[in-house]
């Protein structure tokens, strides 16, 4: 069972990032001002909160589980390096001691 959950993606790229946060926003935006026009229109603080909860909930599915959506632009890392000889990981200055007292 552990096997099923590694294999869910948890990651998102930094695009998507940007993207899930923009949706977030606007959703947020949008039930807020959606939430006070009808609270004001009659006249009860509660449904603004309401309207708020709502949007709150929509956003957070909509944008926090890595859909494929933001995982479309994955970063390409470079290759790696070899490790260097033993020889060349000495300091420059343990270098030039040894080549004077030769």
């Amino acid at each position: 069972m552990l096997s099923m959950f590694k294999s869910i993606p948890t990651h998102m790229d930094y695009k998507g990032q940007k993207l899930a946060e923009q949706i977030f926003q606007g959703i947020i935006l949008v039930s807020a001002v959606i939430g006070f026009i009808y609270g004001l229109i009659i006249e009860q603080f509660g449904w603004t909160v309401y309207i708020m909860l709502v949007g709150f909930t929509v956003s957070c599915l909509l944008t926090l589980p890595p859909w494929p959506m933001y995982r479309r632009n994955p970063l390409t890392w470079q290759p790696a390096m070899r490790e260097p000889s033993t020889e060349s990981r000495e300091k420059p200055q343990e270098n030039l001691k040894k080549k004077k007292h030769k």
